[in-house]
């Protein structure tokens, strides 16, 4: 699919509730495309592969997410067909989303898939992809803290929340890409196949991008705020909350809440979408999860502090709901930690 000999278009949508981070920064990135690497690294003319442009629903300035200002080179009716859409992602509460906030950028969505662009978007902009109807049936992914939105508004879509890319539908011309970061997977992914592997290694080791292949999970927050409008299964969730290091929590908050055990497990996973020992191990996944990031206890010592007594059945199941092991984890995420706590102390 890749074409040497051209210079491809690359739309990306501005709406008034767009990411400027990652709509400019998408722009930055595909604008150095068989330029920066020629200049900086091999000395010759630079040959632009890519030219980003920046559409809205008409021409001119526009104020998108946290009252930044864009200046959009041209409306939907000035860009009918260019070789691939970018979608950014939206700075939108998952709970508020509602269709119908952009017909006009669904419209046009729409007709460039109609007319054969490719058509991508990154972490919740998945939202107008299926708003628009092109994940009707299809597989596709969103930033792991939408999942339920997409599943509540767009049940038709085979949501693939834990993988960091998704590619679908008739030429695989349909490309999601999951949360935060993964815009940078995106644009690797889209250089690689329009404008050819090598080049997406340059840009790869010019921006220090790195393939995020764990997909979303271990990034994935298990436990949501959110309480269940059932009151009873809400006071259960709270309780289990600050109890569920003890041994047997579900057996104490079924005993406290006076129902009998077979009414009260239907009524929680009827209330919670899941089951309550299922909900205590969230709890105590999270709690291990941060325990991990912030000390160097043993693994064992961490698993019986936060309710398990097996270490052995604690790093299978960390391992299957987070999708790496407890060291791994750690390594991961406890050195930026670190490195953010020793250069605030080292400033003060």
């Amino acid at each position: 699919m890749n074409a040497p000999d051209r210079t491809l278009t690359v739309a990306l949508l501005a709406v008034p509730d767009a990411a400027a981070s990652t709509l400019l920064s998408l722009y930055d990135v595909f604008s150095s495309v068989g330029r920066d690497w020629e200049v900086l690294i091999e000395g010759r003319p630079p040959r632009p592969r890519m030219r980003p442009i920046i559409v809205a629903e008409s021409s001119g300035r526009l104020s998108v997410a946290n009252g930044i200002y864009l200046d959009a080179e041209c409306g939907f009716d000035q860009c009918t067909r260019p070789d691939i859409v970018c979608v950014p992602d939206l700075l939108i509460s998952p709970a508020t989303f509602a269709r119908g906030q952009h017909p006009a950028a669904i419209q046009w969505l729409t007709a460039c898939h109609a007319s054969g662009s490719l058509i991508t978007s990154a972490c919740s902009g998945a939202l107008l992809l299926a708003e628009a109807g092109l994940l009707d049936g299809q597989e596709a992914t969103i930033h792991w803290a939408y999942g339920d939105t997409m599943r509540l508004h767009f049940p038709e879509v085979r949501l693939r929340a834990n993988q960091t890319l998704v590619s679908s539908g008739i030429g695989q011309r349909v490309v999601t890409a999951g949360g935060g970061a993964s815009w940078q997977d995106l644009a690797l992914f889209l250089i690689a196949r329009e404008a050819g592997l090598d080049q997406a290694m340059h840009i790869a080791k010019l921006y220090l991008f790195e393939w995020h292949d764990r997909g979303q999970t271990p990034y994935a927050a298990l436990v949501r705020s959110a309480r269940s409008e059932d009151g009873l299964v809400s006071e259960a969730q709270s309780w289990l909350a600050n109890n569920f290091d003890r041994p047997h929590p579900v057996s104490s908050v079924i005993a406290r809440s006076g129902l009998p055990e077979r009414t009260f497990k239907r009524r929680f996973v009827q209330a919670a979408g899941m089951s309550a020992m299922e909900y205590v191990h969230t709890l105590r996944l999270e709690a291990a999860k941060q325990r991990l990031e912030t000390s160097q206890e043993i693994v064992e010592s961490i698993a019986e502090s936060v309710g398990y007594e097996d270490a052995s059945f604690f790093r299978r199941l960390f391992r299957r709901k987070v999708g790496m092991t407890p060291a791994e984890y750690r390594r991961r995420f406890s050195g930026l930690r670190s490195a953010v706590t020793d250069s605030s102390h080292s400033g003060s």
